[in-house]
């Protein structure tokens, strides 16, 4: 068996209403890149990436010389094909290399009638606990609704949520606001979800002083851990010494020599593994063996899925025998998606694991063609952009932050409405 063609094709999938975070928003939509791997005997494997909100198309269409010919058994190898450590530091392939790996692990899986998470191990669980993931959200342009500015509606929203998908964790993704702000709307979560889990990430916006003073404010709360409070590994073992607080990081330790310098030198508690920023799924299977060997904590990160990516994280979550935490999802912020059968429904805050072979998904042709020309209409968005800040870009530490008494005048947002036309019977 030999691949013989590679196709990408990107679409924009509308999101309920438009999410902040530190670096900027999510327009209103996801930008991602749907990848299929075929191969001489006519076997098509799935993959899927993310960009920003940008496309990657150009990028796939250049790996197509290293990819026709290659076995799709032949993973491994892959990693050096497109991965050279040398070679990469010209060109980063590292997100290319998981979207590929997941259409071969697809491959594989289809081809000797398993599910992937049997490739892996096999499956310690049949279904992955996921966390609400809160965000600060511009309204909705047509109705108003939607919007998550004030206390009053963050709490509203996460107890929303908890009823329609059981969510028993959540997680709240600042650095939006001020941190004395931010810090009222947690303690407003914890007071209203009283037996739940909490966890808070302001993607490493917050000065030193600032995160370590936020880090005490919530040492009484039942805190999973504090997400990437600031930057850097030695601002983060600073925030770690000082607060009794678990510390976590998707931004710190996202590759095998990060991980060796934080087990050396402690840094953070918790590594969140993300299929898409590890270069594979394989990749966040063997950093897991690790921080089993180290007592460090491992999650499941999210990085804006559709639900390919979303059944790869199934997958890794099934065989992780020190997975303790719940995923993060941004899903059920999309107001639909591009596999058959629709979005893949919770259940007590919980996602099944697919058991089809391979991933377990397929695309809806239908979907993936009416999103690609819905992107091709509405073009890509900057996401360290806010389109209602136009003049605004994040600091590292942040100096400048919004202002939650102002009311976002959605009319800035390019592109809304055409979103909100394209999505029949959807949130929106």
């Amino acid at each position: 068996m030999k691949i013989a063609d590679v196709r990408a094709t990107t679409v924009t999938v509308p999101l309920e209403a438009p999410l902040r975070h530190a670096n900027g928003a999510h327009w209103g939509r996801f930008v991602r890149t749907i990848v299929e791997v075929e191969t001489d005997d006519g076997i098509v494997g799935l993959g899927e990436m993310g960009g920003g909100g940008e496309s990657a198309e150009r990028a796939f269409a250049a790996l197509k010389r290293y990819l026709v010919g290659h076995d799709p058994f032949r993973v491994e190898e892959l990693r050096f094909k497109l991965c050279n450590p040398t070679a990469s530091l010209y060109n980063n392939r590292v997100q290319l290399l998981a979207a590929v790996e997941f259409a071969c692990l697809d491959i594989v899986g289809k081809a000797l009638g398993r599910p992937v998470c049997d490739l892996l191990g096999g499956r310690l669980r049949d279904e992955v606990e996921f966390a609400s993931y809160l965000f600060f959200r511009h309204p909705n342009p047509t109705t108003g609704a939607g919007e998550v500015r004030t206390v009053d509606q963050l709490v509203a929203h996460a107890l929303e949520l908890k009823e329609r998908h059981g969510f028993s964790t959540h997680k709240l993704k600042g650095g939006v606001f001020p941190p004395e702000y931010e810090l009222r709307c947690y303690r407003a979560l914890a007071e209203e979800l009283p037996d739940d889990r909490l966890r808070y990430d302001p993607n490493a916006a917050l000065p030193l002083e600032d995160a370590i003073r936020f880090g005490r404010a919530i040492e009484d709360l039942d805190n999973d851990y504090l997400e990437d409070p600031t930057y850097g590994l030695h601002g983060m073992r600073q925030v770690r010494a000082a607060v009794r607080v678990p510390l976590a990081t998707n931004t710190v330790v996202v590759n095998f020599e990060q991980l060796a310098t934080n087990v050396r030198d402690p840094a953070v508690d918790v590594v969140l593994l993300d299929t898409t920023f590890w270069g594979g799924i394989r990749a966040c299977v063997k950093a897991a063996g690790v921080c089993e060997t180290f007592q460090l904590g491992v999650a499941v990160h999210s990085s804006g899925e559709l639900g390919i990516q979303l059944a790869t994280m199934l997958h890794l979550g099934a065989v992780l025998p020190n997975l303790t935490y719940a995923a993060d999802a941004h899903y059920h912020h999309l107001a639909d998606d591009v596999i058959t059968g629709g979005k893949m429904p919770y259940a007590a805050g919980r996602i099944l694991v697919p058991d089809g072979p391979g991933l377990g998904v397929t695309l809806d042709r239908d979907k993936l063609e009416h999103y690609a020309e819905l992107y091709h209409r509405l073009g890509d968005y900057p996401y360290d952009r806010d389109p209602v800040r136009p003049d605004w870009f994040a600091l590292v530490p942040n100096q400048s932050w919004a202002d939650p008494d102002k009311v976002t005048d959605v009319a800035q947002i390019p592109g809304l409405r055409e979103l909100r036309r394209s999505v029949e019977g959807a949130a929106w």
